[in-house]
């Protein structure tokens, strides 16, 4: 059996997987959350597509960019971050029940290419796919796979493209069927924590003014903001030394300047903001999923008030 019964065992029945092992010791702790699937091979990119220096062998260079772009680096980027957007949105919209992230990856991967362009996430530091699919509670780096996307799923898409020598990169959750209010709701914050984050910018203050606009929003609506994963400086590297922190740090005092190019990607969780690493060394999730024995349907505290 694949797939889990309408009625679940009690803790101490046997699995209904027909491990042999009781229900509590095998599937009760993964039911519900996302699972790795089937990752498909590396695709190829045609030998006439302009290739950042990473992606034969996965290794990155480290060689210093300036932090503040002249207009004709910027004036390519913003071509780079054109395409990437329009490379978003259509993505988005083969969001459905029934498809594949690995059938998002093709189109995702075909797409770059027809306009020109490398997937930077190909071979990035060996990371194996075109784009990142992070599906519910994967909070980033997911990897698109055989998994098929459930009606009530929500999936965030990250894309970068390279294109005449630099990268642009941009990213947004959507909704798969018919999500919860829940869900809704945590996507309307999160891109509102962005912009706040976005309008925070100035040339002659502090960055760290940034994440206290996203911090403050976030917590407003009672959410967590992730604090292991950042945006970053942006241009001829994917990845330059600039650091986003989308929470409020005093020590994170570098002058926003004007010409400086980075990306303001805040991840915001309904629960915890910490996370936990599978094993394939990418893909992060939040860390929720304790089960409270003493909580639940008739509890004098069933659950954190903001949950109820």
């Amino acid at each position: 059996m694949n797939q889990p019964p309408a009625v679940l065992p009690t803790a101490n029945e046997p699995c209904w997987c027909g491990s042999g092992r009781k229900y509590k010791r095998c599937h009760k702790g993964t039911e519900g959350r996302i699972q790795p699937g089937i990752v498909s091979p590396m695709r190829t990119v045609p030998a006439h597509i302009g290739k950042p220096p990473y992606a034969d062998t996965g290794v990155v260079p480290r060689y210093q960019e300036d932090r503040v772009k002249s207009p004709e680096v910027i004036d390519r980027m913003r071509i780079a971050g054109e395409k990437a957007a329009e490379i978003l949105r259509r993505a988005g919209e083969m969001v459905r029940p029934g498809i594949t992230t690995d059938e998002i990856d093709v189109f995702v991967h075909d797409l770059t290419v027809e306009m020109g362009g490398y997937p930077s996430p190909l071979n990035y530091h060996g990371y194996p796919k075109s784009v990142c699919t992070s599906v519910n509670e994967v909070i980033c780096h997911g990897i698109p796979d055989s998994r098929v996307l459930e009606d009530g799923d929500i999936i965030n898409l990250d894309v970068t493209i390279y294109i005449n020598g630099v990268h642009g990169d941009t990213n947004a959750t959507f909704c798969v069927g018919d999500v919860s209010d829940e869900d809704k709701r945590l996507i309307r914050v999160t891109e509102e924590c962005m912009w706040r984050g976005i309008e925070a910018v100035k040339p002659g203050v502090m960055i760290n003014e940034v994440g206290r606009a996203i911090e403050v929003h976030a917590k407003q609506n009672k959410m967590g903001v992730v604090r292991a994963f950042i945006g970053h400086g942006i241009g001829e590297n994917f990845h330059t030394d600039i650091q986003v922190l989308h929470y409020y740090d005093p020590r994170n005092t570098m002058v926003i300047r004007e010409g400086m190019t980075f990306t303001i990607e805040p991840m915001i969780t309904l629960g915890t903001w910490q996370h936990k690493m599978w094993d394939d060394d990418w893909t992060a999730v939040t860390a929720d999923g304790v089960n409270v024995l003493t909580g639940g349907p008739g509890a004098v505290s069933p659950s954190a008030p903001w949950r109820r």
